[in-house]
């Protein structure tokens, strides 16, 4: 995390923080010897200790003091957030409400500042979030005494799921020894390459659950106008959606990826059940001529290597979930398999003789 501490204001007051290393702080050493003979006194620099000062001693009023003051400071802020912040003002409307600062950056954006000297509530995210859209901003920056967690992961997931960057930021305030006090900043969240391509990968899965869906919806609508085969099955968002064959562990799927579809039956009894697995495939596949004359195409058949179940399919040509163009006609194609499909499977599903 990036920091930063200054004077505690500008102009008037030039103090600044002593230096850890003084000739006037120092004391003299004792003297050691060197075979035998005392060398001359060597000085051993006094080291201070940090000291936090209540922010309320520095700055009694938030709105008065604080915001106040870094108005006049940007530089300080600039300088952990590696921006180029100026021309701030105050207390700008945004409808009811006043945001603490508005100030531009080196492009001539919009940055909102939301200053609480004080524990993070959602109070004031509420507000950091309305400002950036009353302005039309693309950062926002929200300096807090206390962050609390789901804020910190508030503002992680809003600079991944927008186009906004987001800064929260420790506000601190530190003397050592007599010294005057000095703000400490500290960056808790901001935005990072790293964040945007996490967000950029959450919103293609979201996007993917999405088309799935509208996919498994107008397949079930059309399925339902032919079969009942999966009439009581809601449209979900996984690459799948079955119902049982009749047989614990058999379930007739529908699966579809982005560019690629198939229909199989697929066969699963649980926990332990490899040898059971097994023994209906092979039962199956021993009437694999008549399975695949009923169907009208050959199958293909799988003994999942490495899981413990195995399978029978069909693939449809014409692509997936992700070709839209070719969406109704791949409907039409996938419901037509499944249909020959069970027909083909259904009385040999049902001479099974599984222990």
């Amino acid at each position: 995390m990036k920091t930063h501490n200054t004077d505690a204001s500008r102009g008037a007051s030039k103090h600044r923080l002593p230096s850890t290393v003084d000739a006037s702080n120092s004391r003299p050493r004792s003297p050691r010897a060197v075979h035998g003979q005392s060398t001359a006194p060597a000085w051993e620099p006094m080291i201070g200790k940090i000291q936090r000062v209540p922010l309320r001693e520095v700055w009694r009023h938030e709105a008065y003091d604080f915001t106040s003051w870094l108005q006049d400071n940007l530089d300080v802020l600039n300088e952990v957030l590696d921006l180029n912040l100026e021309s701030a003002e105050r207390e700008k409307a945004a409808g009811s409400f006043s945001v603490d600062l508005v100030a531009e950056d080196g492009s001539g954006g919009t940055v909102v500042i939301e200053n609480q000297l004080e524990r993070s509530d959602h109070d004031h995210l509420g507000k950091l979030v309305t400002y950036l859209a009353a302005f039309e901003a693309k950062v926002a920056v929200w300096l807090v005494a206390d962050p609390r967690p789901e804020h910190t992961r508030a503002i992680t997931w809003l600079n991944e799921s927008t186009a906004a960057s987001f800064f929260l930021v420790k506000a601190e305030a530190i003397r050592i020894g007599d010294s005057p006090p000095a703000p400490l900043l500290t960056v808790i969240v901001g935005p990072s390459d790293e964040g945007r391509d996490v967000g950029k990968v959450k919103r293609e899965l979201a996007e993917r659950h999405h088309e799935r869906h509208e996919f498994w919806e107008a397949l079930l609508n059309h399925a339902k106008a032919r079969s009942k085969l999966h009439a009581q099955i809601s449209p979900g968002y996984d690459t799948w959606l079955g119902t049982g064959a009749g047989r614990m562990g058999l379930a007739y799927n529908y699966v579809v990826n982005r560019h690629e579809a198939r229909v199989e039956l697929y066969i699963d009894r649980g926990k332990d059940a490899d040898s059971a697995n097994r023994a209906i495939f092979d039962q199956l596949q021993a009437r694999q001529d008549a399975i695949e004359h009923a169907f009208g195409a050959p199958l293909e058949w799988q003994v999942l290597e490495h899981r413990r179940a195995c399978r029978i399919l069909s693939r449809v040509p014409g692509g997936g979930y992700r070709d839209t163009a070719e969406r109704d006609r791949l409907i039409e194609a996938l419901v037509d398999h499944m249909i020959r499909f069970e027909a083909a499977l259904r009385p040999h599903v049902a001479k099974l003789t599984v222990s």
